[in-house]
């Protein structure tokens, strides 16, 4: 496992990237809406690392929720896997809560599968693989 990325919640994009632009010295490389997510999603690499900034498109979508309980800030830790399946059973037999009972098509060309915070010390955690474009 590494760190993929971290994904940070923001209430705007247009506001959110010039900041994190100058902050971390280099471009936003991608934007890209995960539309099955409701999110707007905008991507800054940072060596083997990323940053991930979220937007909700909807009053109503998880990052609007997360922002309106919390405030905007960090919302996930993402950790790449080589077998994103078999890491899902993996923690399932842990004990671990999967929010998703199957992989599901993320941002940045990855299948994910998030874990409940609850069981991660607070920490909503992704588990992310790419997907092959064979």
């Amino acid at each position: 496992m590494t760190i993929d990325h971290i994904g940070i919640a923001v209430k705007s994009l247009e506001i959110a990237i010039p900041l994190y632009e100058k902050m971390l010295g280099t471009s936003c490389y991608k934007t890209e809406e995960v539309a099955s997510e409701g999110v707007l999603t905008a991507f800054f690499k940072l060596g083997d690392s990323k940053i991930e900034l979220l937007q909700s498109t909807t009053e109503q979508g998880v990052i609007a929720r997360f922002i309106e309980k919390k405030g905007e800030g960090m919302h996930h830790i993402a950790y790449a896997v080589s077998d994103l399946p078999a890491e899902m059973t993996r923690m399932k037999n842990e004990g671990f809560e999967l929010l998703n009972a199957e992989p599901k098509r993320g941002a940045d060309n990855k299948w994910v599968c998030f874990m409940h915070p609850k069981g991660t010390q607070g920490v909503l955690t992704e588990l992310c693989q790419e997907i092959d474009q064979h």
